[in-house]
């Protein structure tokens, strides 16, 4: 007699809802608690759930990956606007401004997304 295969989790539908609940600054757990204290801090444990996540360190990914998709963004509009219709000054103000911009509003998402990962990855985060 063969014994029945192993219950595999589907592990596709929990990543992305792990994800997705992390995306929209929700905890990864319950997707209910608040994911954030602050702009960038996360907070020690989740409120409804008790979840621990003071432990994640998503160190330099969210920096990275904000560099990433802002700067393609950003290179394809400069790649795309009429220099010749406006002075410089205002071309560099312009871009400077939305690339600032763009980076401050994009990092939360992305550091949301990193601690998503790394959650759903168990990664205790000690130090060895």
């Amino acid at each position: 007699m063969t014994s029945p295969a192993p219950n595999k989790p589907k592990i596709a539908q929990d990543f992305w809802l792990t994800v997705l609940r992390t995306l929209i600054g929700r905890c990864p757990k319950c997707g209910h608690g608040r994911l954030f204290r602050s702009y960038l801090k996360p907070v020690d444990q989740c409120a409804t759930c008790g979840e621990a996540l003071g432990h994640i360190r998503a160190d330099d990914g969210p920096a990275w990956l904000t560099i990433l998709v802002v700067g393609h963004v950003m290179g394809s509009l400069m790649l795309a606007l009429p220099w010749d219709d406006y002075s410089d000054t205002v071309m560099v103000i312009s871009i400077v401004t939305l690339t600032v911009v763009m980076s401050l509003a994009f990092l939360p998402y992305a550091k949301g997304f990193f601690i998503g990962i790394i959650w759903r990855a168990q990664c205790t985060g000690a130090e060895k």
